[in-house]
């Protein structure tokens, strides 16, 4: 029997020789995976039924298809959940990881893979009820000490030169409240004091910046403003901190917290409530239209007011007049609109100017880029390649050239010294049954021989033969 011991990466074999049991099983009892996994979806939705289940959002992901798909987890575990699209376009908000949610369903298995999983057909955020019990709880304390009563609130002044505004320099209630002050009142100066108004941060910044407005005094009113929400996105504006850090604000305060339905503690501790965002905006600041067709109206009547008393004040009402057109809203809006054309004709300078440098880079990077083209590398390999080849050229003609004299001085001299040359001089090759002859003692008369010359061969017959060779002389 083997086994193995340790990740499967590090797996190591270890083998026993044990006695192998011989077991009966019956066929009706063997279950297939899909029979086992039917088994199993069975038991549990008939077991558990519908439950309710809380817990944190994550993984969350929602393919093409539209159905949810995400885990639910606590400190110990987590549990799969898959939420049809049938179901899920019921739900009021959109669901995302860290979210406390209560979900409804029945457990069960996905079958082709055998995994558990939980089954929603109903979502809603979790902890609701918790902090409306909490919102009732503190708004009952504040208002039996007294904190929402009209005699403690401050008036807002008519005409504020300087208007802060306690917000997120990111949210959309900034962008709103500051269209509605430049519409109506752009003379009056904005300071935003930036803040997070969401999340766990957004309690302590809130105060934080409440405090730094009320300490500066460069302010005459304050905004403390945010878009809509849930309970909970609004739930800072609800805290007893940030009512206490209103209640003792020197500077009087206008909440502006999410839409007309919505109430917070801040709303009811400010000195003024508006709506919305943008409504704060308008309650802070008169219309601009408004003001200047009741000023326009204020100098007629005292133009002839003061003409029908006396006429000697008529210099001294000029001047006055003079030095009111001098600082009339429309001269203030004027010469800001004159410093915007300024600053936009710097901009447009600067903007040319810094696209000229980046032409100019572009003209030299394109130079080096085609300096390291492989084009021009590719025509250099081209030059170089045939000034080889003609070197090549010229090398193997001379080679041919060396080695045909060569030839030709060889065959020179193996012609010197060929049989056939000796033959063309009158010379001849005799044989005798195919062999040469060159003695005569090895011929006899009669015998048949075969004559080789320059030009064609004889056969002839031996007569007679001398060797060459006398006898030696005696002596005497």
């Amino acid at each position: 029997m083997a086994y193995y011991t340790g990740c499967a990466k590090n797996r190591k074999q270890h083998t026993t020789k044990t006695p192998i049991l011989q077991m009966t099983v019956k066929p009706d009892t063997i279950f297939t995976v899909s029979r086992l996994n039917q088994e199993v979806q069975a038991t549990l939705s008939s077991t558990f039924g519908m439950l309710w289940v809380e817990g944190e959002l994550s993984n969350f992901s929602r393919p093409a298809s539209g159905h949810f798909y995400f885990s639910l987890k606590d400190s110990r575990a987590q549990l799969r959940c898959a939420m049809f699209k049938g179901r899920n376009r019921y739900i009021d908000f959109t669901p995302g990881d860290g979210q406390q949610v209560l979900v409804r369903g029945r457990p069960g298995l996905y079958e082709p893979r055998g995994d558990f999983q939980f089954i929603v057909e109903h979502m809603t955020l979790a902890g609701t009820g918790l902090l409306q019990q909490k919102f009732e709880q503190i708004k009952r304390r504040l208002q039996e000490d007294g904190w929402f009563a009209n005699e403690i609130k401050q008036p807002l002044p008519i005409a504020p030169r300087s208007i802060g505004i306690v917000t997120s320099p990111t949210g959309a209630a900034l962008q709103d409240v500051l269209n509605v002050l430049k519409r109506r009142y752009p003379v009056a100066s904005v300071i935003v004091y930036p803040t997070p108004v969401q999340g766990i941060k957004a309690a302590p910044g809130i105060i934080r910046a409440i405090q730094r407005a009320n300490s500066r005094n460069e302010v005459d009113v304050l905004l403390v403003c945010r878009g809509g929400g849930s309970l909970e996105d609004l739930w800072a504006f609800n805290e007893e901190a940030v009512a206490a850090a209103i209640h003792r604000s020197v500077l009087p305060i206008v909440s502006g917290v999410g839409h007309e339905i919505d109430f917070t503690i801040a709303d009811m501790v400010a000195d003024v409530r508006a709506p919305t965002p943008s409504a704060a905006a308008e309650l802070v600041v008169p219309d601009q239209q408004e003001t200047l067709q009741r000023l326009q109206a204020s100098i007629a009547l005292l133009q002839t007011g003061i003409k029908r008393v006396t006429q000697p004040g008529a210099a001294l009402l000029q001047q006055l007049s003079r030095r009111l057109e001098a600082r009339h809203p429309a001269q203030v809006i004027h010469t800001r609109i004159q410093r915007v054309d300024e600053l936009e004709k710097h901009l447009t300078l600067m903007m040319r100017s810094q696209l000229n440098d980046y032409q100019h880079i572009t003209q030299s990077a394109t130079a080096a880029l085609q300096t390291h083209s492989p084009a021009t590398r590719i025509r250099s390999e081209h030059v170089r390649v045939a000034h080889a080849h003609g070197k090549l050229a010229a090398s193997v003609s001379a080679l041919i050239k060396a080695k045909r004299s060569r030839l030709e001085n060889s065959a020179h001299a193996l012609d010197a010294v060929s049989p056939l040359a000796t033959l063309s001089r009158g010379y001849a090759v005799v044989r005798k049954q195919g062999t040469v002859v060159s003695d005569a003692a090895d011929l006899a008369p009669g015998q048949q021989i075969e004559g080789l010359l320059g030009r064609g061969k004889f056969t002839a017959e031996v007569l007679d033969t001398d060797t060459g060779v006398s006898e030696p002389r005696s002596e005497g």
